[in-house]
């Protein structure tokens, strides 16, 4: 028991650090700097997605864990926009110029953006639990 928990930790700091490291280098790759609390983002983004295809034990197809993914990140990324840029003024993001948007802090265009990085998540983090952790080989389908 104890053993299996302590890998458990291990893949979660491993995925956390991965994606929040990862993330922190796209934003500073396309915006020039990024903030901490975009590392915090892309670390649990990681982690989820790739722990809600093992937990379906990748059964689902791509579409259906994208989707899931997509409105749980864009929900998390919505919280942290109010904390972060309304409640603390941080100022990280304001999408207000953008379509679709709400309050500034998610918009459409960005969803369908993250869509396409949260798919690349997805079988990066199944292919780390595989590869490195020894968890369910991950079947990838489109349908």
């Amino acid at each position: 028991m104890v053993k299996r928990v302590s890998k458990r930790v291990s893949e979660i700091v491993f995925l956390m650090a991965a994606g929040g490291t990862i993330y922190y280098l796209i934003e500073i790759w396309f915006r020039g700097f990024s903030h901490w609390s975009m590392f915090m983002l892309g670390g649990v983004a990681l982690t989820f997605c790739s722990f809600q295809g093992e937990i379906m034990h990748w059964s689902e197809p791509m579409w259906i864990q994208i989707i899931r993914a997509v409105l749980f990140l864009t929900s998390l990324e919505f919280v942290t926009g109010i904390i972060c840029n309304k409640w603390l003024k941080i100022g990280i993001w304001d999408y207000r110029d953008q379509p679709f948007q709400l309050c500034g802090q998610i918009c459409l265009p960005f969803m369908v953006m993250f869509s396409g990085l949260l798919c690349l998540a997805i079988v990066f983090g199944g292919v780390v639990l595989w590869g490195v952790y020894g968890e369910e080989k991950p079947e990838f389908h489109v349908l």
